[in-house]
């Protein structure tokens, strides 16, 4: 559930103008967390490399409990991508490595297109997530 929350938040963070136009009272809770965003984007964008490296390790869970797997696999994905955006700046203050570099700024190019996209999606299911935590508990 607090995946979902999570997942919730790093969506507010990518998509900040599109919940303000619906709800303009958010624009005060959203300036509170903006500076922030990076130091979330670079621990959501681990976090996600992790949770995509333990679901294609649990694949087992797969054949029992498909839902479940599939929901984590697709929340460690929003989340890396949504993190990468978000914290690229932060990263490369830890990663030296010029090709490293080069490789994250290609991702970010390829990513950055579909911000909004990735955004709205990761509201959309980390709601599902929180839903989903009450279903499956």
């Amino acid at each position: 559930m607090g995946y979902g929350i999570w997942l919730i938040l790093l969506g507010v963070l990518a998509v900040p103008s599109l919940i303000i136009a619906k709800r303009p009272d958010a624009k005060e809770m959203i300036a509170k967390i903006t500076p922030y965003q990076g130091w979330i984007g670079a621990v959501s964008c681990l976090g996600g490399l992790w949770g995509i490296i333990a679901s294609i390790i649990g694949i087992g869970l797969l054949s029992t409990w498909p839902g479940l797997w599939v929901t984590y696999l697709v929340g460690a994905i929003f989340q890396a991508s949504l993190g990468l955006i978000l914290g690229i700046g932060t990263l490369k203050t830890f990663i030296k490595n010029p090709q490293a570099q080069a490789k994250m700024d290609e991702t970010l190019a390829k990513l950055s297109p579909k911000q909004g996209m990735l955004g709205v999606g990761a509201i959309g299911f980390g709601i599902w997530m929180v839903v989903a935590g009450f279903v499956w508990h």
